[in-house]
């Protein structure tokens, strides 16, 4: 195989090898004629070209797995052949290298040094390093947002049963109108023992969206560590975690950044990695016993990795940056406010805040219950509309949806309306 390195990584992308085969322009000429122009639709319908899905099975559920533009999933495709045709240390040398510049990439994307950047599995597995590597004594309690993912909420009652710490979870309310009504919960719930916050950025089963700069600030006057499960916004915001000011963040690749399976990310602040311990250390690791080594690498000594998938995340983030950071933020803002307002003014009840500072991409409405699996299984089987029956019907779009997949969405629910008993 020829050449694998960066520079060829971004040519390939750069002349859209897989939209020149359909005959269509390439999208870094189409970006760059229609300039800051985010809501043409021939711009997104290029943009949708670039993802293999038939409009027969449209996925709507980025909350949980998104697919991959082709340029990524023909990288790691390439990238595993020149494994298995040659796995001898020798070959498989470059793949250090191609690590340190997904690393470098997605630390660049995200504002910070790629020593705070580790490149785990998954949030999951994130979650748990954070959960199970902060030095917590008997007594000390970890404060919850009651909407956190089961990794960074039963994971932290897992820990307290075990060590004698104790969790304390917060709610919030259902229907908040201002930002100040999603922090005033938490601020009285601090007190003197809390030394962890555990928040997740946008709930995977309401749609509600934290203010975790105010929410960070607030605890860190306290020296409480704040973590944040990012699964909802990386890919989707355009984010700088310098400025969201969290301790640790943890997100997945397979989500909204549209990246190859089983690559997660774990983001420590510099000041914060040497108190933390490693779940697992595999050779590779050294000699050294100290918590205070390989700065957050020291977070990703899991033994043999995926050498493929770990260096396709550079071909995402560079995708994402074509496309343009701001761009897919606003799209996915444009989508979704859509889809809820076409929702809401069908009569359905929406669970996800209508404003986009109180939400993300993650759009819930009201379903019984008893109707959630039935009506999910429908959407897609009768109107090809993959969603997921998370908290009501979750409908999640991305920048590979159209306004066209929006309508057909809101059409189906309303067919269905009549298995669809308000609460």
């Amino acid at each position: 195989m020829t050449d694998l390195s960066r520079r060829s990584a971004l040519r390939r992308l750069a002349q859209g090898t897989a939209l020149l085969s359909a005959g269509l322009p390439s999208l870094a000429a189409l970006s760059s004629r229609l300039g800051a122009a985010s809501n043409d639709d021939a711009y997104w319908e290029m943009v949708r070209r670039q993802f293999p899905f038939r409009e027969a099975r449209v996925p709507m559920n980025a909350a949980n797995l998104c697919p991959a533009p082709r340029v990524v999933a023909e990288a790691v495709v390439e990238l595993t052949q020149d494994i298995d045709v040659d796995c001898s240390f020798n070959n498989r040398r470059k793949f250090k290298t191609m690590l340190e510049l997904s690393r470098k990439q997605v630390a660049d994307q995200l504002g910070v040094d790629s020593d705070e950047v580790a490149l785990v599995r998954n949030t999951s597995e994130a979650n748990n390093i954070i959960n199970n590597g902060l030095p917590l004594k008997a007594g000390d309690e970890v404060l919850l947002w009651d909407q956190n993912h089961p990794t960074n909420n039963v994971a932290w009652q897992v820990r307290a049963a075990r060590f004698h710490s104790s969790v304390k979870r917060v709610e919030t309310p259902s229907e908040p109108t201002r930002i100040d009504q999603l922090i005033a919960p938490f601020e009285q719930a601090l007190g003197a023992r809390t030394k962890v916050l555990a928040l997740t950025h946008v709930s995977n089963v309401s749609g509600m969206r934290l203010p975790i700069r105010e929410l960070c600030e607030l605890a860190q006057r306290r020296n409480i560590h704040v973590h944040v499960d990012g699964a909802q916004t990386w890919g989707a915001f355009n984010l700088n975690l310098r400025e969201l000011r969290c301790d640790s963040f943890a997100a997945s690749s397979h989500k909204w950044f549209c990246g190859p399976k089983e690559v997660g990310l774990l983001y420590v602040k510099r000041d914060r990695i040497a108190e933390i311990w490693p779940s697992l250390v595999s050779p590779g690791w050294g000699s050294d016993v100290g918590p205070d080594v390989k700065g957050a690498r020291k977070f990703e000594s899991f033994g043999q990795r995926d050498d493929a998938r770990l260096a396709a995340i550079a071909t995402t983030v560079d995708f994402h940056r074509l496309v343009g950071f701001d761009r897919v933020e606003a799209r996915i803002v444009e989508l979704a406010g859509a889809l809820k307002a076409g929702l809401k003014a069908e009569g359905f009840r929406l669970i996800t805040p209508e404003d986009p500072k109180l939400s993300g991409g993650v759009c819930i409405m009201r379903v019984p219950s008893r109707k959630g699996q039935e009506v999910f299984n429908q959407l897609y089987t009768r109107y090809g509309i993959a969603g997921a029956a998370t908290g009501g019907l979750r409908l999640c779009p991305h920048i590979y949806n159209t306004m066209a997949h929006i309508d057909r969405a809101i059409a189906a629910v309303r067919e269905m309306r009549s298995m669809i008993v308000e609460v």
